[in-house]
C-alpha cells in the first residue's frame, strides 16, 4: 500500500510518501515540501499546490493520502489560508479519484514517536531510526506529512480496515 502523507499550509506543505508492507514494515519513498514564495499571491499558492499534489499522485499513484486536520487557533485569517491551502489539497486528490483521510497532529505524532507534543526534529529522528533513512533527506516540513501516512497504515493494518476520518 502506497500512501501520502500531507501537512498542509500555504507557503511550504510537507509531503511524505510511504509503502506499508507485509508486517507492518514501512519505508520511504520520498519526502519533500511544495514551496511557495512569501512574495507569491494566494491565488498563485493556491494553483502551484494544486498542481504540485497532482504531481505526487502521478508520480507516486498512492492508494490514499493522509492530511492533518487544521488547527483553528484565535485568528481566523490564518484559518481561512489554511482553508484555501487544503481545498486545493482536496481538491487535487478528489479529481485523481485518490481518497483522503484526517488525523489530529497530535494522534499521528503519538503514533510515530509516542508523545503527542513530539517536535519536528524529534519525529525526524525516529522516522531517520526506524526507517533507516537519513536524517538530512527528512525537510523538517515533511517529519508530520511522514507521521501522518505511517499512523494511516499502523491502523489500517491492524484493524484491517479504514479507521481515519474520510474527507
Amino acid at each position: 500500500m502506497i500512501l501520502l502523507g500531507i501537512d498542509p499550509a500555504i507557503r511550504t506543505t510537507g509531503y511524505g510518501v510511504i509503502e506499508a508492507g507485509a508486517g507492518g514494515r514501512f519505508s520511504v519513498i520520498d519526502c519533500g515540501v511544495i514551496a511557495n514564495s512569501p512574495k507569491l499571491p494566494h491565488s498563485e499558492c493556491v494553483r502551484r499546490l494544486h498542481m504540485g499534489v497532482c504531481e505526487l499522485v502521478t508520480s507516486f499513484k498512492p492508494d490514499c493520502a493522509v492530511l492533518e486536520e487544521p488547527f483553528v487557533g484565535k485568528n481566523a485569517g490564518t484559518a481561512i489560508i489554511l482553508g484555501m491551502a487544503r481545498g486545493a489539497i482536496l481538491a487535487a486528490l478528489s479529481i485523481n479519484g485518490i481518497p483522503a483521510f484526517a488525523y489530529a497532529p497530535t494522534v499521528a505524532k503519538r503514533a510515530a514517536v509516542g508523545r503527542g507534543s513530539a517536535t519536528k526534529e524529534q519525529i525526524a529522528v525516529m522516522i531517520s531510526a526506524e526507517l533507516g533513512i537519513e536524517i538530512e533527506q527528512i525537510p523538517l516540513d515533511s517529519t508530520d506529512a511522514l507521521a501522518l501516512a505511517m499512523c494511516h497504515a499502523a491502523r489500517t493494518l491492524r484493524t484491517g480496515g479504514v479507521p481515519g476520518r474520510q474527507l
